[in-house]
């Protein structure tokens, strides 16, 4: 039976992960549940899979926890061990008891839990983009160095790490990763000046949290996914392309030096990604439907316009520079974003505010992860300037 600690227990990636390990509860047991503040979702997750340990973000979401264990009528005797704050995640991430880490924690947050974990050889389930795109070469180098079996859930890069077993990777000529397109894919660039947060959190295909949304307006995802590709699976910027697939079935190609291309197609259930990293190398039957081949469809792919979405471009030129550029491209953008959806700028501004902040703040190599938290700590603090001057 594999052993679980899930960082990000009650987001969409967490609760697809527990609704996997509801099919199968012979294969799988909880031994941390670690969440932010969600308390309403956290509470049944506790009384479904009496994990060991529970984690939260601060104090004050750890009372509230107890207060509502207690008000549920839990007896005392049936509680887990309850912390809070930084070092109760690590620790929930690398106890001895652990064969699998779910990374799920959306940001930086989980990227520490994530990195001890690899140094400990627990095996790894990525969902987390902060990890690989701000400290991409430390993680790596750590995978590398203690042989972690590191699987990413993306669905992008799940579906990459499935094409890839259909050939040595010397044979690989490029990785095609698909893209939506978001809300704005037919918007006139002149219009996108005056789109509300509204219609771009309305995205065609996904439910999900409000950055990752707007990151997928702007193309920024698809940038962070170019990033995470590079490191996984060491590619050079230039090696990644990236389709716009309003369909979302198709969700990574790759092309072999042949002239084949391997695709990854399947319906848009996270759930399906998340067994295969639980269940690697080996496939299990999944709780996903199924593709339907008796019903027409029509698949349409056309390259991204990187004049309207330049943070795409950003984020490439950032991947081929080195160093922590990518780090601050992640902080810089996470500000704006909040800008934006603040209405503090628009929609436009969010590419801006990230350009001005790579420029001012510069690139360096960091040898540790408190390094990139002090450089993501910089960089947020110079992209909060540039807003308010642009206030």
């Amino acid at each position: 039976m594999k052993t679980l600690t899930i960082l990000g227990s009650t987001g969409s990636i967490g609760t697809s992960t527990l609704d996997v390990l509801r099919q199968n509860p012979d294969k799988y047991q909880v031994h941390a549940l670690v969440a932010g503040q969600n308390v309403e979702v956290l509470l049944p997750q506790i009384r479904e899979f009496h994990p060991n340990v529970v984690v939260v973000a601060t104090e004050s979401v750890l009372v509230s926890l107890t207060d509502r264990m207690t008000e549920a009528g839990i007896p005392k005797t049936e509680w887990p061990q309850l912390s809070y704050g930084d070092r109760a995640r690590v620790d929930a991430a690398i106890a001895p008891e652990v064969d699998f880490v779910m990374s799920a924690i959306v940001g930086v947050a989980g990227m520490e839990a994530t990195y001890e974990a690899v140094l400990r050889k627990k095996s790894i389930g990525l969902a987390n983009k902060e990890t690989l795109v701000a400290s991409g070469k430390l993680v790596m180098d750590a995978v590398r160095e203690t042989g972690t079996e590191l699987i990413p859930v993306d669905s992008e890069h799940n579906g990459a790490h499935q094409c890839l077993r259909a050939g040595r990777r010397d044979e690989v000529l490029r990785l095609i990763l698909t893209a939506s397109g978001g809300p704005f894919r037919q918007t006139p660039k002149e219009r996108l000046a005056t789109v509300t947060p509204a219609e771009a959190l309305n995205h065609p295909t996904w439910k999900m949290g409000q950055r990752i949304t707007i990151d997928s307006a702007t193309l920024m995802n698809k940038g962070f996914e170019v990033i995470e590709a590079c490191w996984l699976f060491d590619f050079h910027p230039k090696e990644v392309d990236v389709v716009v697939h309003p369909q979302s079935s198709v969700h990574a190609m790759v092309e072999y030096n042949d002239g084949s291309v391997i695709a990854q197609i399947s319906t848009t259930d996270m759930r399906m990604p998340i067994q295969y990293a639980l269940t690697w190398p080996a496939r299990n039957t999944a709780p996903v439907p199924r593709m339907d081949w008796a019903v027409s469809r029509t698949w349409n792919f056309e390259p991204p316009d990187m004049d309207k979405f330049p943070l795409l471009r950003l984020a490439r030129e950032s991947q081929a520079a080195g160093g922590s550029a990518t780090c601050t491209l992640n902080a810089a953008d996470e500000i704006a974003v909040g800008a934006f959806l603040g209405g503090r700028i628009p929609f436009p501004g969010i590419g801006e505010v990230v350009e001005e902040t790579l420029q001012r703040v510069g690139s360096r190599t960091a040898s540790s992860i408190g390094e990139v938290l002090e450089i993501d700590r910089i960089s947020r603090e110079v992209a909060g300037f540039i807003v308010a001057e642009r206030g």
